[in-house]
């Protein structure tokens, strides 16, 4: 920032220390407009001091143009059109001088020493003058004329620069301090908008993998009892017709399951969007994580598991011929749905992964309701390398989800093979 308080850009469009090209114009103009005035007024001068016109008229000049450098000098030229106020030229000039000294941001004791040096030579010039006046007869008025018209002059030249420059500066500074407002408050809001897009994507990637959990324990688990049910009735099909119609009928009723809870989630996803599709291409892509989010959560608090269901669960699996065996520690109460949803899928995809990778293994359910908590263990014995196996693909991802479930309601998950050559899946939730 310049001396004068205006911006000081980096790309200047003026020469020298102008910002701005009419900004020069305007200071050449004013300086060519006091140099004349000077100019003049070294006539008079010249003649009352005895010295060549010529010269008066050149010192006025060259006083007068001072002016030019108001901007980057602003107190040279308040003290030269102090020093050539005895000479009764530089109205001009001092009038420019004061106006630019007050609107820059030079302290205000300087502001106060040369407006107070300014007015009081004003004062003593006027009172000089106008003395003088009235001794040659030019003006016949009373005494009280003379401080009259000092005191008038002298403020009437000093006051209302200085007043209009302090206005004019801080009104300047005022829109600097509210421009600066404004850049700081776009660059927040740009920071904000980044943040929001990291957030937004930062939810969609928790949604796809939420989702995704979801789809593979509604879908996999049942599934997989399928292809089970299937390879047994290839098996029986000719040996034993009865029991072959009983595992299409599983087969059949377990595939109807299987679609219905599909359906039922893909249905939650895409309810709301038919009252919203005209304002669809109108969303945000930020609003999809949260509303993936959403539906999630409804599928889950409306259709999810419960702990009433682990006993039917456990039916399955021993209906497609694993030797499962449960049992049940403490009181059984009910837990919030996340709680009881969770516990439900660990027991899932634990049995899942016994017919997946340990087909005709012997199997234990362990559930245990304690003050706080509730715990869970799936523990299977080796599996015989005769078992029939019926081959299940395995994406990977079941003890991942299991791990995430648990983790993101605070509980403990463990899972590894035993001493005894099986596999064990442990789990425990807080109650709340």
């Amino acid at each position: 920032m310049t001396a004068t308080g205006e911006d000081h850009v980096t790309a200047r469009g003026g020469p020298w220390w102008w910002a701005r090209r009419r900004s020069a114009v305007f200071d050449v103009s004013l300086a060519v407009a006091s140099a004349l005035e000077c100019g003049f007024e070294g006539i008079p001068f010249a003649r009352d001091a005895g010295i060549p016109v010529a010269a008066g008229v050149v010192f006025g000049l060259l006083a007068g143009s001072v002016l030019l450098v108001r901007r980057r000098w602003p107190i040279a030229v308040v003290l030269v059109s102090i020093a050539i106020t005895p000479a009764e030229m530089g109205f001009l000039m001092g009038i420019v001088g004061l106006y630019t000294l007050a609107a820059s941001e030079l302290p205000r004791r300087i502001l106060v020493s040369l407006a107070g040096m300014s007015l009081v030579a004003t004062l003593i010039v006027t009172f000089v003058k106008t003395r003088q006046d009235m001794s040659r007869g030019d003006l016949d008025i009373g005494d009280w004329f003379v401080p009259f018209a000092a005191i008038t002059m002298s403020v009437g030249f000093t006051a209302p620069p200085v007043l209009l420059g302090l206005y004019v500066g801080a009104r300047r500074r005022l829109m600097e301090s509210l421009r600066e407002r404004a850049d700081d408050l776009e660059r927040e809001l740009q920071l904000l908008a980044e943040r929001a897009e990291e957030r937004a994507e930062w939810a969609r990637n928790e949604e796809r993998t939420r989702i995704a959990r979801e789809m593979h324990d509604v879908v996999a688990h049942r599934v997989s009892l399928m292809v089970v049910h299937a390879a047994a009735l290839q098996a029986v099909a000719r040996k034993d017709p009865e029991k072959a119609v009983r595992n299409a009928a599983l087969v059949g009723d377990m595939g109807r399951q299987a679609l219905t809870e599909l359906r039922e989630m893909l249905g939650v996803l895409r309810s709301g969007g038919g009252e919203r599709r005209e304002r669809a291409a109108s969303v945000p892509l930020a609003a999809v994580g949260a509303a993936a989010a959403a539906a999630a959560s409804r599928a889950a608090d409306d259709e999810g598991p419960c702990l009433a269901e682990i006993e039917e669960l456990v039916g399955q699996s021993a209906a497609a011929g694993m030797v499962v065996d449960l049992s049940v520690e403490g009181d059984e109460r009910s837990y919030a749905p996340e709680v009881e949803q969770t516990a439900y899928r660990v027991v899932q995809e634990a049995l899942t992964n016994v017919h997946k990778h340990a087909a005709g293994a012997k199997t234990y359910v362990r559930l245990a309701h304690r003050v706080s908590e509730i715990a869970m263990q799936v523990e299977n014995e080796p599996a015989e390398e005769a078992a029939s196996s019926a081959r299940l693909p395995s994406g990977g991802n079941g003890l991942v989800g299991m791990k995430e479930r648990v983790s993101a309601l605070g509980g403990v998950f463990v899972s590894g093979p035993t001493d005894a050559g099986g596999f064990r899946v442990s789990a425990v939730i807080p109650a709340s």
